[in-house]
């Protein structure tokens, strides 16, 4: 009795600890999409981009604020429905992403520098914490394990 106990506790503090990340990730990607919606020449500037006309500050949107606002969205979502550990697990691979993609990027043109190398650090992060803090069960599974 006392192990499934311990068990049972350990398993409502990963979640609550979960549901405080997922929180904190969605409050960070919409502030973030904020930033990016009311400057996007100062942030993409941040960046180390240059927008150059429609299709520039398209992409831009598309990807700092649309994006941003998906997994914001998702990750909110994820914290409120905990018993659906699936829509964590895809708020984490959507974090994951990011550094992936510049791991690739890493290959042909080096690492990301000074803040971006900073925020990457911080997106793997949390993305890692997520999946760590994934209640027992398969990764991906849209149940967790009795």
């Amino acid at each position: 009795m006392a192990v499934s106990t311990a068990h049972l506790a350990s398993g409502t503090l990963r979640a609550r600890l979960r549901s405080r990340l997922l929180s904190v990730c969605a409050t960070a990607h919409s502030l973030a999409a904020l930033a990016a919606l009311l400057n996007p020449d100062r942030v993409a500037d941040a960046l180390g981009l240059f927008l150059v006309g429609v299709n520039g500050y398209s992409q831009f949107y598309a990807v700092y604020v649309g994006a941003r606002l998906a997994t914001a969205g998702l990750a909110l979502l994820a914290a409120r429905q905990g018993d659906q550990p699936i829509l964590g697990d895809l708020a984490a691979l959507f974090i994951l992403a990011q550094p992936a993609g510049r791991l690739v990027a890493a290959f042909a043109i080096g690492l990301p520098q000074g803040l971006l190398f900073v925020v990457s650090g911080i997106e793997l992060a949390v993305g890692l914490a997520l999946i760590g803090l994934r209640p027992r069960g398969r990764f991906l599974s849209i149940r967790p394990s009795p």
